[in-house]
C-alpha cells in the first residue's frame, strides 16, 4: 500500500486477460463518480507481475513496488525470477505452504500459485468484499487459492504450520509529512491506514508467526520504516535475510 502511485510498467510480460475481466467486471459508477476514481478502477482491472487483475473500491490497487515481494519468494524457492537472474539455493521444500495476509485483490497470492504450482496457497482478509474479488480473480486465472475471512493469523487454525507467509498490510501513517490523502482518497482506508507509526499491524503479525513458529515472512514497507521492523522482529527471534525495494525478508531461528 504505498502512498505514491508509481507510473513505470512491470517487467514480466504474460497473456492479457483484460477482455474477460471487462466482462466480468462491475461498473465502478456503483461506488463513486467515474469521472474522479483511479484509472484502474474506471478500467476494472490493474496489471500485476504481466497479468491483470480485477480490482473495485474494495481493495488496494496493485502497485508495482509489490511485485518485489514475488520476487522475494521466488528466491526463496531458488527459482529465477527474471531471465539471466542466477538461482540461488532452496530454502522452501519443494511443495511449500503459504498464506498471504490481507490479500486483498488476491494479486500476490494468485501469483505465487502460478508461478509455483505445486506450492498450497491460503489468502486470507478482514474483508469479505475483498476476498470476494480475490475469488473472482482465481477463478479468471485459473488459480487454485484457499480464502479464509480473518484477521491476520486470528481464524487460521486448521492449515498446516506454513512454511511462509507474505503480507502487504496497511502500513501508511496518517502523520507522514509528505502524504498525499487526495491520491488515495478512493482506496479503502482499512487496507492503508495503521497506528504505531503504521507499523500496529505489522508488529502484530511479526508476534502471530512467531508464536507459530513460522520460519519465512516476506513484508512490504516503506523504506523509512524498514529498521524499525528489524529491530522489533529481532525480539519475536526473526533475523533479516534481505531487503529488496520495500520487501524485507526475515526468518525466525528455531
Amino acid at each position: 500500500m504505498n502512498a505514491v502511485l508509481p507510473n513505470n510498467k512491470s517487467p514480466h510480460q504474460q497473456s492479457s486477460t483484460k477482455e474477460h475481466l471487462l466482462k466480468t467486471q462491475p461498473s465502478p459508477s456503483r461506488h463513486r463518480s467515474s469521472a474522479t476514481l483511479p484509472l484502474a478502477y474506471q478500467k476494472g482491472y490493474q496489471d500485476f507481475y504481466g497479468r491483470d487483475f480485477i480490482v473495485t473500491p474494495d481493495v488496494l490497487i496493485p502497485r508495482p513496488e509489490t511485485e518485489q515481494i514475488i520476487d522475494a519468494v521466488l528466491t526463496l524457492a531458488g527459482k529465477p525470477y527474471l531471465p539471466g537472474v542466477k538461482p540461488t539455493p532452496r530454502q522452501l521444500p519443494p511443495n511449500p505452504t503459504i498464506i498471504d495476509i490481507g490479500t486483498g485483490s488476491g494479486c500476490i497470492a494468485i501469483t505465487l500459485k502460478k508461478e509455483l504450482p505445486s506450492a498450497t496457497i491460503y489468502a486470507t482478509d478482514i474483508s469479505e468484499n475483498a476476498l470476494k474479488i480475490a475469488q473472482k480473480n482465481a477463478k479468471t486465472h485459473g488459480a487454485s487459492i484457499i480464502t479464509i475471512i480473518s484477521h491476520l493469523l486470528e481464524n487460521v487454525k486448521q492449515t498446516p504450520v506454513p512454511d511462509l507467509i507474505t503480507a502487504n498490510l496497511p502500513y501508511v501513517d496518517k502523520n507522514w509529512d509528505w502524504l498525499d490523502r487526495s491520491a488515495l482518497s478512493h482506496e479503502p482506508s482499512l487496507a492503508l491506514y495503521a497506528e504505531d507509526n503504521g507499523l500496529a499491524l505489522i508488529k502484530q503479525l511479526i508476534t502471530q508467526s512467531a508464536t507459530r513458529q513460522i520460519k519465512y515472512l516476506v513484508l512490504e514497507a516503506d523504506p523509512c520504516q524498514h529498521q524499525s521492523i528489524i529491530t522489533y522482529a529481532k525480539t519475536a527471534n526473526y533475523t533479516l535475510i534481505k531487503i529488496r525495494g520495500f520487501a524485507l525478508t526475515l526468518s525466525h531461528n528455531n
